[in-house]
């Protein structure tokens, strides 16, 4: 049985919406399926973009899914009182890759610290970034938005990858998986209330 990885957060509920395949999912944030995916552990994961980066050469990409935005992202803020070009020290969450990289190219000069830590911002991501947007009335700068600004691009946050040589079944569940996301977005209004039921978020949020 092919081993495939799943970032908990609500945001992978499209691919997973009627995924036909057997597997055995493994869940986690991004930075343990990056560190497990490279160590053999499963067969095909979600993986920070900045992780497939970095052991490129060991892996091969799915072409066909990955977490991108062009603007707003939703699920990746950055939480500050002070005004966004005067940040000089951010605690950032241990669950991404890709986010902290970024975190650092737009804001070169500020020092990261772990979260939890004393600094003028903290970054966080998936589902405590979106439960964060609606319990905190602090301001939130989305980092989808900001690379949008900085760059007039797309941000690519994660890719699916699978370890050289690959699984037997991989094509097959590549299908499998793009035909779920497909479904879902046919039937939106449905992914958002089955997705409501599971991550305690109002559907229409997750609709749009």
């Amino acid at each position: 049985m092919i081993r495939l990885g799943r970032i908990g957060y609500v945001n992978m509920a499209p691919v997973f919406f009627r995924l036909e395949a057997d597997v055995e999912e493994v869940v986690g944030v991004p930075t343990d399926l990056n560190r497990r995916l490279v160590a053999g552990e499963i067969d095909v994961a979600p993986i920070s973009s900045i992780a497939y980066a970095r052991d490129a050469e060991k892996l091969r990409l799915l072409p066909r899914l990955c977490v991108s935005s062009e603007g707003a992202v939703e699920s990746i803020q950055l939480i500050s009182k002070t005004p966004f070009e005067r940040i000089r020290t951010v605690a950032v969450t241990p669950e991404s890759a890709t986010s902290v990289v970024l975190t650092k190219v737009l804001l070169p000069d500020a020092e990261q610290v772990p979260l939890g830590e004393d600094a003028e911002a903290k970054l966080l991501i998936g589902d405590a970034a979106l439960r964060s947007a609606f319990e905190d009335p602090t301001p939130h700068h989305d980092l989808g938005r900001l690379w949008l600004e900085r760059t007039g691009l797309p941000m690519v946050f994660a890719v699916w990858a699978a370890p050289e040589p690959v699984h037997s079944e991989l094509v097959a569940l590549e299908d499998a998986l793009v035909a779920s996301l497909r479904q879902a977005r046919a039937e939106p209004e449905l992914l958002a209330y089955e997705s409501a039921d599971r991550y305690g978020y109002p559907p229409g949020f997750l609709a749009r």
